[in-house]
């Protein structure tokens, strides 16, 4: 089984409710690249997991995190 583990990334929900709106101006720049994630950033990574392309891959989790590393 293969995951993908996404940091902040935003989406609608963000701003109707899931996030406090005094939060909103800091989402994701605690992360190294400064900006939270866009869904298109993630779509490559499922792609390839549902492709022929990751049929050697097991037990993988893709991080797409912004470069954000959890100790």
């Amino acid at each position: 089984m293969n995951a993908i583990a996404p940091g902040p990334i935003w989406t609608a929900l963000q701003p109707s409710g899931g996030q406090d709106p005094k939060k909103l101006p800091e989402f994701g720049k605690s992360t190294p690249m400064g900006r939270p994630g866009q869904p298109a950033e993630l779509a490559a990574a499922y792609v390839l997991l549902a492709s022929q392309e990751s049929s050697y891959v097991t037990g993988e989790v893709y991080g797409i995190t912004g470069g954000h590393m959890t100790p």
